[in-house]
């Protein structure tokens, strides 16, 4: 097994020093199935922008990604098929205008929404997107009046208890809802005929909780001094000044193409026009990040090039390629430039703390986050000891990573202390996942990882204690963790244990055996593990009944960071991914991450170099293997 080990080390070692980009990043596509693909096309019709050329390529990979009865799908094991994917997909195809209704694969796809209840039935986002283009009615009552941005921070709920992805999301909605915009064009299609129920040609909240909540904000707007016309102007300038100082570079909104797509759509509601510089910045913005996966053409939702290229940094030193060579050198370099010195939304709840953490995206500026910013440390901590400028850069970022640690103990993502209860009383479909940033499992394990790891911070530290605290008090009952921004029990579990075990922790504490316990009673017959997405919609562990390069490699790492000696299992699962490293079929092409349970799942095409990499390189460092 040792020479076999080495060799494939050295295979990934190559594959990656190959697919480096000459500004020293790693652009491997951050694929989000296709929604995003639909909504470049209908943003573009709307628009009125001719890329026809564009238009063609998207409508071809939306078809190519089409299943046999009609629908479309988030992830290969959801059952028959996503509603509101296949609607979005279908009306995308149609707007497009190289596809009409009689079309066979369109007409299979309108009998599937027929039969899953037709528009009405839809997520929220969805039915946004066909009101803002016209194809429903805006409800009588929206439940975020726009004056809520006006609320002080002493408010119980206030514009900034919602998450930073949250806010800009929900701002430009809330521009859209309060103006009712809708707009057609010459080219819109005539969806009526996929409503079941003609009554209802309008989008709902399936809640009720919120009523009263809106009542605590009407109460809440009340108390602001001045005039109702004058405060409903004020908060409608605040809300697009939030948007506007907020454009990166490149025209987008924090990069993201969700809030960017709907930023433009509130701009025009708000009388800009359509050869506005602003939204022909924004669009050239969404098309830059654009990607070709298979020979077909897909928007990303973002770029993940400050990711993608810490984390292959750090797989690749652990691996043993020095911190010297050019290719780790080049990858520095580029992270060190990505370092931010903005001060962002974060900077709201943690106003006392200098800018210094690290982003996701190439262009992002203004939204650093924890796990980017751990990754990128670890990347540059072999170049601290010889340069004053990493060294600087590492003070600043660590300075930046203690500051952001939640009262409870663990880490968020994005913003600190942003996850309030009232939260949990808002008709928003999802909202756990859109509106707070929590402390979670991955992330806070991953902290506690490089601290203890990279770091020589005390295992007494007062934050390491903490985040201990949090990560045991939050393990479920079978031993595992919830992983929010992976998929998603074995994530958690990998994030955790690995966590703990740098932290101090000792390999015979309860809650480790527990967890090891569960890793290896749901390890699959050839060694390796799998898992589907319906895990975070189920919010318990589901199979995927079929083993996965980055799964396996996840379980295996946790298992290493605290056994002793290599088991059988263990031994089993090098194996797996010895034999599977060139695997390419479904499994390699499943969604790893996730943005929102149910609505928006992330296939990291370097996943499945860096992890297994990862696994292998402390495999052999720990035990010895060669």
């Amino acid at each position: 097994m040792g020479s076999q080990m080495a060799n494939s080390i050295n295979i990934l070692i190559e594959k990656l020093r190959k697919d480096q980009s000459p500004d020293g990043s790693w652009n491997y596509p951050f694929e989000t199935g296709i929604t995003t693909d639909a909504y470049m096309i209908i943003l573009l019709r709307t628009l009125e922008i001719n890329d026809e050329v564009l238009i063609q390529d998207l409508s071809e990979r939306l078809l190519s990604k089409q299943k046999a009865n009609g629908a479309w799908k988030l992830f290969h094991d959801e059952e028959d098929g996503n509603l509101s994917a296949t609607v979005e997909a279908y009306y995308a195809l149609l707007y497009g205008g190289l596809y009409k209704k009689s079309d066979t694969r369109l007409r299979a796809a309108k009998r599937f929404i027929v039969s899953k209840g037709g528009l009405e039935k839809t997520g929220m986002f969805t039915q946004v997107l066909l009101t803002l283009t016209g194809q429903m009615k805006w409800p009588a009552l929206f439940p975020f009046p726009i004056e809520i941005i006006l609320l002080p921070m002493s408010f119980p709920l206030n514009f900034f208890s919602f998450s930073v992805f949250g806010r800009a999301n929900l701002t430009p909605i809330m521009i859209l809802a309060n103006r009712r915009f809708r707009i057609k064009t010459a080219k819109s299609p005539d969806l009526n005929d996929l409503f079941i129920d003609d009554a209802q040609q309008r989008f709902s909240f399936q809640r009720e909780e919120w009523r009263s909540l809106f009542s605590i904000l009407e109460q809440g707007m009340k108390s602001l001094a001045g005039m109702p016309e004058k405060l409903h102007k004020k908060a409608i300038k605040r809300a697009k000044q939030y948007m506007l100082e907020r454009i990166e570079p490149d025209g987008t909104l924090y990069s993201y193409f969700s809030c960017t797509f709907l930023m433009i759509f509130a701009l025009l509601s708000l009388g800009h026009q359509k050869s506005d510089p602003l939204i022909l910045h924004a669009v050239r913005g969404l098309k830059l990040m654009r990607c070709e996966i298979n020979g077909f053409t897909h928007m990303q939702y973002t770029t993940a090039n400050v990711w993608n290229t810490s984390l292959i940094g750090m797989a690749l030193q652990e691996a043993g390629v020095s911190s010297s060579d050019p290719m780790i050198k080049k990858a520095n370099q580029y992270l060190l430039k990505r370092q931010q010195f903005k001060y962002g939304d974060w900077a709201v709840q943690n106003p006392n703390t200098l800018p210094g953490g690290w982003g996701f995206s190439d262009v992002n500026t203004i939204n650093p986050d924890v796990d980017d910013t751990t990754a990128s440390l670890r990347s540059i901590a072999g170049r601290v000891p010889k340069s004053t400028t990493y060294l600087q850069a590492w003070e600043r970022g660590i300075h930046w990573l203690f500051s952001m640690q939640n009262k409870d103990g663990g880490w968020p993502a994005f913003e600190k202390n942003t996850n309030s209860k009232l939260l949990q009383l808002l008709p928003i479909e999802k909202g756990e996942f859109l509106l707070a940033d929590p402390s979670s499992a991955d992330l806070t394990g991953r902290t506690l990882e490089f601290l203890g790891s990279y770091t020589n911070l005390s295992k007494n530290s007062s934050a390491v204690w903490s985040g201990m605290e949090w990560l045991l008090k939050n393990q479920e009952k079978n031993g595992s963790w919830y992983g929010r921004w992976g998929i998603c029990y074995i994530y958690g579990t990998w994030g955790a244990l690995t966590g703990l075990k740098a932290a101090g922790a000792d390999a015979s504490h309860p809650s480790i055996k527990k967890a090891v316990a569960w890793l290896r009673s749901i390890q699959n017959e050839d060694g390796g593990w799998g898992e589907s997405c319906r895990s975070d919609i189920a919010k318990t562990y589901v199979p995927l009944g079929t083993s996965t390069l980055t799964h396996t490699a996840w379980a295996l790492d946790a298992l290493i960071s605290v056994a002793d000696r290599p088991s059988a299992k263990m031994k089993k699962a090098v194996e797996f991914l010895l034999v599977n490293l060139n695997k390419k079929d479904w499994t390699t092409d499943y969604p790893k991450g996730q943005g929102m349970a149910g609505g928006l799942y992330i296939h990291y095409h370097s996943y499945r170099y860096i992890f297994p990499l990862l696994a292998l390189a402390h495999y052999r460092k720990k035990f010895n293997a060669e």
